[in-house]
């Protein structure tokens, strides 16, 4: 049996500093109490209509995402070091972008390969030469962290298109907030209420204009994320357009209201770069704007996160941001990769093919859990359903080490029992690069599954940044 990493217990048994004000008020909690708690969070999530959509799901779209009223806690000197590898990593991801759409040296260096960037998917020739403010091209990023059988902390994946999330990150603490305000008195939790009023300042300062208007642009109400696009334009006090709310007009946006046309600035933009201009991209999209890349190009116009950005957190270029912090930051990543196969190299490929059943195997431009395979969890069918895929289209998937993802106690229908965890900090690009403490806590509710997207039944816990315990 592998060795789990327990957020709130250490190997001898012993409850963790950082637990031990939470772990007291549990064992002095009814259990009835907290099962009261529990239908009451179900409850207020169902009427706030916190949902996400599942695709395909012939039981209905809609779904209540699993929250979960035990919190993840971290130790706040623990904390300061996530931080730090998470601003890091953002900063060279951001300048690896503006160097593959200028100069191309780390290219031109034969540290990235230059066929893995310029004929990726998500490579934007429109991007080429175009000089962006700050040179940021991703404002709001989410990095995923796991914890390994010995603590450590590892990125598992980089999240720079439309990172989503951080509407529950901001829900579930109001929701631990509202049924538990004791444990809030009793020890010292750092704030995360101050994330909307940092993304809307992040926003404008995307813009060189003074005052720019911001806009949270959705796809629509059908999109897996639709409550968060609301919820994050109500938090911001800004409005939440569709594409058939904009204009372009003499290279300006413009937004359609009851007083007429009013120019926009900044787009926080929530759907992918295929569907923004039907006139440059994909001509049947009905979801975005004709001209807005006419009007982006011009500068006249910030898209966050900006065109092209998908090719930095490929899964096939997740191998090389080491290589990048060191070139382009002179310094050691903080935080470690996952030990990752390219499936594109023939020898690599070999050992990912006699090795399977150990495996993880990801599509590189896979998400939500969908297109993997976790060796360990799966059947021959699929392990050999798998094996000839890889042979198919080796280039198209990379594969990893089964980590043995670290565990926190979980409420589950037999009572408290661990379940897996993952992390997701979120970073912000502006004048500076912040987080606020803390991140989105998913939880693999299924009991031995590792896959905690919420596509795949996952749930949410709250993340608690916990003052060090003096004692």
């Amino acid at each position: 049996m592998p060795a789990f990493y327990d957020e709130m217990v250490d190997p001898s048994g012993e409850c963790r500093p950082h637990y031990k004000a939470f772990a007291k008020w549990l064992a002095d909690t009814p259990e009835e109490l907290l099962q009261q708690r529990r239908r009451e969070a179900d409850l207020l999530f169902h009427r706030a209509g916190i949902t996400f959509t599942l695709y395909g799901d012939e039981q209905g779209t809609e779904r209540l995402i699993p929250f979960d009223t035990i919190p993840r806690a971290i130790p706040a000197s623990e904390w300061r070091h996530v931080e730090r590898g998470c601003i890091q990593r953002v900063q060279a991801l951001n300048m690896f972008l503006d160097d593959i759409y200028h100069d191309q040296r780390i290219l031109k260096a034969g540290i990235v390969p230059a066929e893995q960037v310029l004929v990726n998917d998500h490579y934007q020739l429109a991007m080429c030469g175009l000089d962006l403010h700050r040179n940021l091209y991703a404002h709001i990023s989410g990095v995923d962290l796991v914890r390994d059988g010995d603590g450590s902390y590892y990125v598992l994946e980089d999240n720079l298109r439309t990172p989503s999330g951080v509407s529950y990150m901001l829900e579930d603490r109001k929701m631990m907030m509202r049924l538990f305000p004791e444990l809030f008195a009793s020890q010292r939790i750092a704030p995360i209420n101050h994330y909307p009023s940092l993304l809307l300042e992040t926003l404008r300062n995307s813009s060189p204009l003074d005052n720019p208007s911001v806009v949270v642009m959705t796809p629509g109400r059908f999109n897996s994320a639709y409550f968060e696009h609301a919820f994050l334009a109500r938090e911001m006090g800004v409005e939440l357009v569709e594409g058939a709310d904009l204009f372009v007009r003499d290279d300006r946006v413009f937004m359609r209201t009851t007083y007429g046309a009013r120019p926009v600035d900044v787009i926080y933009r929530r759907l992918d770069d295929a569907y923004l201009d039907p006139l440059a991209f994909n001509p049947h999209s009905a979801l975005g704007v004709p001209g807005l890349l006419s009007a982006y190009r011009r500068g006249n116009l910030v898209l966050a996160n900006a065109l092209g950005t998908g090719v930095a957190d490929d899964k096939a270029i997740y191998p090389f941001v080491p290589d990048m912090i060191r070139f382009y930051l002179s310094e050691e990543p903080i935080l470690k990769n996952v030990p990752t196969w390219q499936c594109r190299k023939p020898e690599e490929l070999s050992h990912v093919l006699a090795n399977l059943p150990q495996l993880v195997v990801k599509e590189t431009q896979g998400s939500g859990g969908y297109g993997m395979l976790v060796g360990p969890a799966a059947s021959q069918a699929e392990i050999e359903d798998f094996r000839l895929r890889l042979k198919a289209n080796p280039a198209n998937y990379i594969a990893q080490p089964t980590l043995s993802l670290s565990t926190c106690p979980t409420f589950v229908e037999s009572g408290i029992a661990p379940r897996h965890i993952d992390l997701r900090p979120f970073v912000l690009s502006g004048r500076d690069t912040r987080l606020v403490p803390g991140g989105l806590t998913r939880v693999a509710l299924r009991q031995g599954s590792l896959v905690v997207n919420s596509s795949q039944g996952g749930g949410t816990k709250d993340t608690w940044i916990v003052e060090d315990c003096p004692c």
